[in-house]
């Protein structure tokens, strides 16, 4: 459970915030003072109906120990109180999950990588069918996406696609999508109706400014290549493809755009983020094990979610969750299910270790 003197000391922190910002704090400061009064102001909510709803309780209950109280009120306050117990209840709960350490990257942008696995074309296909999913989500909660670099495949979709989804809280949401992600479907160019399966991976990685992770430019190698297009012909004829090498891990980016600058900007961006989150993965073992049993390496037989086309389900293996709603889901409209479902379970994991 939870101490009043934390609710007060919340309460109070909250009220200081309000305080400072109403007496016209400079730019800078009133940007940092916004963001964390935004941040506890659903907790604040939360604890104030609870405490009027303690306060509603006790009146009740006083009201029902008054011998003198008339049949009519008492008939009433006992009706209510059940009523008010559950809400109680419900606001207590919303405070316990309030009061849970937060990932630090909760907050931030993301960037996603999609990859072909096991299933050659096919998975291809599936990944970019994955890509476009993660697409329709970001329009539907207004994310901005923007591709930083991409490998077709030779019948659609793509063998590797990297884009940056930019919104609060974007990684909050996106990153129990981490790991192997297996369909079940009849391919276009299958005559005889036979199911195959494939997979694709997907990371998503928490997007970080120059000013929270700061690369040393001796740890980095930069090379420039000359892009090619289709069939070896060259799209320009200035090198502008960048290659970053991270010489302290030996991590390689590539971006490969027309403008080098664009290119070389794209590429620290994602070598920043990879390299954050390789950082957060140090700081704590547990998740770090986590993380690798879900990415994977792309094989058939390591999987958090199957996608079954002929049965029109989606399946989530880590909470046993199946949705008939494949099509939903691949819109981008249903896929807050699964999400929810599983951040509701990560907090659940979460309250029963602090119980126990």
């Amino acid at each position: 459970m939870f101490s009043e003197e934390k609710l007060e000391s919340l309460v109070d922190r909250f009220e200081m915030l309000e305080s400072r910002m109403a007496s016209g704090a400079e730019a800078d400061t009133y940007v940092e003072l916004s963001r964390e009064y935004s941040e506890l102001q659903p907790l604040i909510a939360s604890i104030r109906a609870y405490r009027a709803a303690r306060a509603e309780l006790e009146d009740i209950d006083a009201m029902l120990a008054d011998r003198s109280t008339d049949k009519e009120l008492r008939e009433i306050a006992e009706a209510e109180r059940p009523e008010l117990m559950e809400r109680i209840e419900e606001l207590a709960q919303a405070i316990r999950i309030g009061l849970l350490p937060t990932d630090v990257a909760d907050e931030k942008s993301a960037i996603v990588e999609v990859r072909a696995g096991t299933g050659g074309q096919e998975a291809a296909l599936f990944a970019g069918d994955l890509f476009r999913m993660y697409q329709r989500l970001a329009e539907k909660h207004g994310w901005k996406v923007e591709v930083l670099s991409a490998s077709e495949g030779e019948a659609g979709g793509y063998k590797e696609i990297i884009a940056s989804f930019a919104g609060r809280g974007v990684f909050a949401r996106l990153k129990f999508e981490s790991g192997v992600h297996r369909v079940q479907r009849v391919p276009a160019t299958e005559s005889g109706g036979r199911i195959h399966t494939s997979a694709a991976t997907v990371a998503v990685l928490p997007e970080v400014e120059q000013f929270d992770f700061e690369i040393p430019d001796t740890d980095i190698r930069i090379d420039t290549m000359r892009a090619s297009g289709a069939g070896g012909q060259h799209v320009n004829t200035t090198d502008s493809a960048v290659r970053i090498t991270h010489l302290p891990t030996g991590i390689v980016v590539t971006s490969s755009e027309k403008s080098q600058h664009q290119n070389r900007a794209r590429a620290m961006q994602v070598l920043r983020a990879r390299l954050y989150e390789a950082e957060r993965e140090k700081r704590d073992a547990a998740r770090a094990a986590a993380r690798k049993g879900q990415v994977g390496s792309g094989d058939r037989s390591e999987r958090i979610r199957t996608y079954n086309f002929p049965q029109g389900r989606v399946t989530d293996h880590r909470i046993n969750l199946t949705l008939y709603k494949l099509d939903e889901i691949l819109a981008g409209e249903a896929l807050d299910e699964i999400i929810d479902a599983l951040i509701t379970e990560h907090q659940a994991a979460l309250l029963a270790e602090q119980d126990g």
